[in-house]
């Protein structure tokens, strides 16, 4: 088999075994009404049963960046270990006595999963030097169809038993953990060893090439979980008054945060052509400009909602891939895995903080203009792209496309 050939099985068996364990974390949105029933869960409860994970991931992943545990360890090992270990948390809530060991268990799972997402993005940039762009964005376009997968199950699976989504999801998991063990090997364009240096996070934070990306992906994240997570409860406000009924508001979603799988591609291609600074701010700029504009055709002719609707789908999750990407080409070489790992923490933690801030608004204003929001975050973060493509670190980026 030719090294390129090589390099995109391992890609699709890398982004099969991500979406596999990563169905931890999702498929809790399927079954929270369910939940919420079994356990009586209050608003509160329900809000922490979906951020718990949200909470755990930003734990594990930034101790991980701390103790360099991305760079020390083999790869296959430390995710094979996690997906395992996000699998038996998982199973938990099938023996948890009430709420607070629910989301206990909701929180382990999301420490152990910080130790499969980073690192496999790290693991597919040793397989790629060109084309990195359109790999990293194919995973990514693995996990927004993960991401999106609750809600087809929402609308199609009415009846089956939580428990049955349980444990599918931790066996799902055990099977990325045994593919990780057996086919994730690291590619030819290895990045050099670390020690264990708990200083050693300071000069990841010193990078400015990399502190540029960071603040870029800052501002993604601080708009997509939020889009993510509320554009059910927006549509239904614009048109659950009887339009549309609960089944088609849920497939809808699904669609709109589906397509994002082809924003994600087109987001690689495009980096790998034009430049990631260039990409990423093209994306920001649209997605914060559809965040803008939805509010304006709320309740409007469902087609003109759809389009915009579709058209943030596509801009909210395509440049995600390529600030990963950049942090594998412009960050300090022996440090990569912890970067990333840190990028993603400090992202996930925005999420949290943009995803209480929506309905609060939403409380004082209506839905209508909740969104407007999130603008700010992708403006800022295309602004540091910019900034990113003037200074000499950039020629680094894309074999020099920037």
């Amino acid at each position: 088999m030719s090294g390129n050939a090589a390099a995109w099985r391992t890609l699709a068996v890398l982004t099969l075994a991500v979406i596999l364990s990563m169905t931890t974390w999702f498929s809790a949105t399927a079954i929270l009404p369910q939940l919420t029933i079994h356990w009586s869960l209050s608003s509160g409860m329900q809000t922490w049963m979906t951020n718990g994970v949200q909470l755990g991931f930003v734990v594990g992943a930034l101790s991980l960046s701390l103790v360099n545990l991305p760079d020390i360890a083999p790869l296959r090992l430390l995710m094979s270990a996690a997906a395992m270990a996000a699998a038996l948390a998982n199973l938990g809530l099938l023996i948890a006595p009430g709420p607070e060991w629910a989301l206990t268990c909701r929180i382990l799972t999301g420490i152990a999963l910080a130790g499969v997402y980073p690192p496999a993005l790290k693991l597919v940039a040793t397989w790629f030097q060109r084309g990195r762009g359109l790999a990293m964005g194919t995973l990514i376009g693995g996990l927004t169809f993960g991401s999106a997968f609750p809600h087809l199950l929402r609308a199609l699976s009415q009846g089956i038993s939580w428990m049955a989504v349980v444990a599918g999801a931790s066996g799902l998991t055990l099977i990325g953990a045994f593919l990780f063990l057996s086919k994730a090997r690291e590619g030819p364009y290895p990045f050099s060893r670390a020690v264990f240096d708990p200083r050693q996070i300071g000069r990841v934070v010193r990078n400015r090439g990399v502190a540029l990306t960071n603040l870029g992906y800052f501002g993604h994240m601080w708009e997509l979980y939020a889009m993510w997570g509320w554009f059910l409860a927006f549509s239904a406000a614009a048109y659950g008054n009887g339009t549309l009924h609960a089944h088609q508001l849920s497939l809808m979603v699904f669609a709109i945060i589906a397509v994002g799988v082809l924003g994600c591609i087109l987001g690689g291609v495009l980096a790998d052509s034009i430049g990631r600074t260039a990409t990423t701010a093209l994306m920001m700029l649209v997605s914060g400009a559809c965040a803008l504009i939805i509010g304006v055709v709320f309740g409007g002719p469902l087609w003109l909602f759809l389009l915009v609707a579709g058209v943030w789908g596509i801009a909210v999750i395509g440049d995600s891939a390529q600030f990963s990407a950049m942090t594998t080409e412009v960050g300090d070489p022996d440090l990569i895995g912890t970067a990333l790992t840190f990028q993603l923490g400090i992202g996930f933690a925005l999420t949290m903080i943009s995803l209480a801030l929506v309905p609060m608004i939403a409380d004082a204003i209506g839905w209508r203009w909740a969104f407007l929001i999130l603008v700010p975050g992708p403006v800022l973060g295309a602004a540091a792209m910019l900034l990113l493509r003037k200074l000499p670190e950039a020629a680094r980026i894309a074999h020099g496309l920037r």
